[in-house]
C-alpha cells in the first residue's frame, strides 16, 4: 500500500500543479477523522481556495474531476467524496490495501526503514557518575536513548550512543573515603560516620551495602575490568588514590552488568576530567572572553547569556578559582560538534532544564559554528516502583533507592523497558511491578507480546500439518482479504513506517508503544472475527499472508524499543 500511496500521491501533485502552478509541492494525505469516511483525505482545495480567490467546494469538485481521470486513481481508488467546505476523502479499493501485505513480507525486517544516509548523529544518555549502583531514573534514560537511537536508525541515520561521567571531583572524593573506612572496619552509624540528619541522603558517605563489597575486594587486592577501564587493587587501605580508581573501575564495572542486563551498549566513554586535563575547558573560556562575551563581578567571570534568551547572566568561575558545572558542558558540545555529529541528543532528567539556555548560550557565544537549538535535549521525570499496593523506596544494596537491576530481577528486561516507554518522557509515571509481571490482557508488554507469540503458533501450526513455508506467503492470492477486520489491519499495518518517522522527529519512542497496543488490538479482533486454518486452501493462504505479516510489523516494533518478540508464551 505504500507503492500505491506514492503513486497517488503523484498524482494528487500534477492534478494541483495543473489547478495552480507551484502547488504540486504541498501535495499530502490524512487520515480522516471518521474511518467510515475512507482512508485517505486531502485539505488541498480549502488551501488553494483563498490564494485563488475560488469557492473551496468549486476547487474540490475540479480537483476531485482531475482525480478521477487520472490512472492510478481509476486503478487503485474505489471512491472519492467531497465533505463539508471542500475536504477530499479517498476510499481505496480492498486490493490497494492488500499490497501492504506483500510489502511487509518482502522487506521483513526492514520494513519500516529508510535507506542510509550520511547524516550523523549521538546520543548522550545514563552518563551516570560512578559512585553506586544504577536506579531507576537511569534505567528511563536506558530505555529512552536507546529507543530513540533506533528510532533515528530506522530512518537512516548513523547514530552513536557516548555515556559521559567524571571520574574526579568532590562526589568520588566521598567513595573513596566511604570505602576506606569500610576497609578499615567501619560502618554507617559510627561516630566517624557524617550525615545530615535532617537529609541522610544529601551528604555525609555513601551508606550501601556495595561499599563494604568495594573495601572487601579492595583489600583481596583483586582486578576489575569495565568497557573502558581495568584497575587491580593494592590492598593498602592508606592508599587514599588507589581505593578511588578501584572502586570507580568496580562501581563501572557494575554498570556494565546493569547495561548488559538491560541490553544496552555504548560505543565510546567519555571522561568529564579529559576536558581539563587536554585544556577545553580553558580554550572554551579564552574564546568566550576574546569574543567579549564574558565580564567579571564580585570576584567572579560571568558569561553575558542574557544576550541568547537566558533570563540571567550565569557565573562561569567562582572566586575560589573553579568553574561552574555548565563550563564544561560547554567545552564537551564543542568537542561533539567537532567530531562531525550535526545532531545531538541528550537524555537527562527534569533537574538539568536550567542547563539547556546556559549550554545553548554558550555554544553560541564561543562563536564557532554551531547552529541555534544545538544540543537538542529529551529531559525526563522520576520513576516511582509500586510493588505490593506500596512504595518501594530502597534497595539494600543501594541504601537509599531501587536499582534499575532490582526492577529487572522482579520483573523482566523486556517489561522494563515496555513500561519505562510507554509515556512521554517528562510525564510522572508509576511503575506497577505486580502489573509488570501479570500474564494478561492489562499488562500492556504481554499484550504485545502475546499477539505476535499467537501469530507464531498459527504459522507453526500450518507448517506441521501443511509443509508450509513463510517466504512462499509473499506471492499468494490476497483477494479474499476483503472483511472489515482485514482491511481494518491492513491500513494499521500501512501506517507504520510514518509512525516511526514521527516518533524519531518527536523523540517520541512512546509512539511506537502506542502503535504496537493498536496493532495486537486490531490483530486480536480480526483473530476473534475470522478462522485462519480454514480448507479453503486460497482463504486459508491469503489469511496466513496477512497475520505474518502483522507477526513481521510487532517484530519490528518490538525491536525498535528493545523489547524482544518470543514464538511462544
Amino acid at each position: 500500500m505504500l507503492s500505491v500511496k506514492i503513486e497517488l500521491l503523484e498524482s494528487l501533485a500534477q492534478a494541483l500543479e495543473k489547478l495552480s502552478p507551484g502547488a504540486g509541492a504541498k501535495a499530502a494525505f490524512e487520515s480522516p477523522k471518521v474511518a467510515a469516511h475512507g482512508d485517505l483525505a486531502t485539505t488541498a482545495a480549502m488551501q488553494l481556495a483563498k490564494p485563488l480567490k475560488l469557492n473551496p467546494r468549486q476547487l474540490a469538485e475540479n480537483l476531485r474531476a482531475e482525480l478521477l481521470v487520472a490512472a492510478p486513481f481509476q486503478r487503485w481508488v474505489e471512491a472519492i467524496d467531497i465533505a463539508g467546505p471542500g475536504f477530499i476523502n479517498i476510499k481505496l479499493k480492498p486490493e490497494a490495501k492488500q499490497q501492504i501485505v506483500r510489502e511487509v513480507l518482502a522487506q521483513g525486517p526492514n520494513f519500516g526503514s529508510q535507506a542510509r544516509t550520511s547524516h550523523r548523529m549521538l546520543v548522550e544518555f545514563v552518563s551516570a557518575n560512578p559512585t553506586g549502583p544504577l536506579h531507576v531514573g537511569h534505567g528511563r534514560q536506558a530505555a529512552l536513548g536507546d529507543a530513540i537511537c533506533n528510532l533515528y536508525q530506522t530512518q537512516g541515520w548513523e547514530v552513536y550512543r557516548e555515556f559521559y561521567y567524571n571520574d574526579a571531583g568532590v562526589q568520588i572524593g566521598t567513595l573513596a573515603t566511604s570505602t576506606q573506612l569500610r576497609a578499615r572496619g567501619f560502618k554507617p552509624g559510627d561516630d566517624c560516620w557524617p550525615v545530615d540528619p535532617d537529609n541522610p541522603a544529601s551528604k555525609g558517605f555513601y551508606n550501601g551495602d556495595y561499599i563494604a563489597d568495594i573495601a572487601a575486594d579492595f583489600q583481596a587486592k583483586k582486578t576489575v575490568r569495565s568497557d573502558d577501564r581495568e584497575y587491580t587493587a593494592s590492598g593498602d587501605v592508606e592508599a587514599l588514590d588507589d581505593i578511588r580508581l578501584f572502586a570507580v573501575a568496580y562501581l563501572r564495572h557494575e554498570q556494565d552488568l546493569d547495561l548488559k542486563a538491560f541490553s544496552v551498549q555504548f560505543d565510546n566513554y567519555y571522561l568529564e576530567s579529559s576536558l581539563y586535563l587536554s585544556g577545553k575547558v580553558d580554550d572554551v573560556v579564552k574564546k568566550l572572553h576574546d569574543a567579549g562575551k564574558t565580564y567579571e563581578l564580585d570576584g567572579a567571570l560571568w558569561l553575558k547569556s542574557t544576550e541568547y534568551g537566558d533570563d540571567k547572566d550565569r557565573v562561569m568561575r567562582k572566586g575560589d578559582g573553579s568553574y561552574t558545572y555548565f563550563v564544561p558542558d560547554v567545552a564537551y558540545h564543542i568537542t561533539k560538534w567537532e567530531r562531525g555529529f550535526e545532531k545531538v541528543v541528550n537524555i537527562q532528567g527534569t533537574d538539568h532544564h536550567g542547563t539547556i539556555s546556559r549550554v545553548r548560550a554558550g555554544l553560541q557565544a564561543a562563536g564557532v559554528g554551531i547552529p541555534q537549538g544545538y544540543p537538542d535535549y529529551v529531559l525526563h521525570t522520576m520513576v516511582r516502583v509500586v510493588k505490593g499496593g506500596e512504595e518501594v523506596k530502597i534497595s539494600k544494596r543501594a541504601g537509599s533507592y531501587v536499582t534499575l537491576r532490582d526492577l529487572i530481577e522482579w520483573t523482566s528486561k523486556d517489561a522494563v523497558r515496555f513500561f519505562l516507554l510507554s509515556r512521554k518522557p517528562d510525564t510522572e509515571y508509576t511503575f506497577d511491578v505486580d502489573l509488570a509481571v501479570a500474564k494478561n490482557n492489562d499488562n500492556p508488554v504481554y499484550y504485545v507480546q502475546y499477539a505476535h507469540a499467537r501469530i507464531c503458533s498459527v504459522l507453526a501450526a500450518w507448517r506441521e500439518k501443511d509443509g508450509g513455508d513463510v517466504a512462499s506467503l509473499g506471492q499468494v492470492d490476497l483477494s479474499p482479504l476483503q472483511s472489515p477486520q482485514a482491511q481494518a489491519l491492513m491500513l494499521l499495518l500501512a501506517k507504520y513506517p510514518e509512525m516511526l518517522s514521527a516518533a524519531a522527529q518527536d523523540f517520541a519512542p512512546h509512539d511506537v508503544t502506542f502503535y504496537l497496543r493498536e496493532l495486537a488490538a486490531c490483530y486480536h479482533s480480526y483473530y476473534d472475527a475470522e478462522r485462519i486454518l480454514v480448507d479453503d486452501v486460497t482463504v486459508k493462504l491469503a489469511r496466513l499472508a496477512l497475520v505474518a505479516a502483522t507477526a513481521q510489523v510487532l517484530h519490528n516494533g518490538l525491536a525498535v524499543l528493545g523489547v524482544s518478540a518470543p514464538q511462544k508464551m
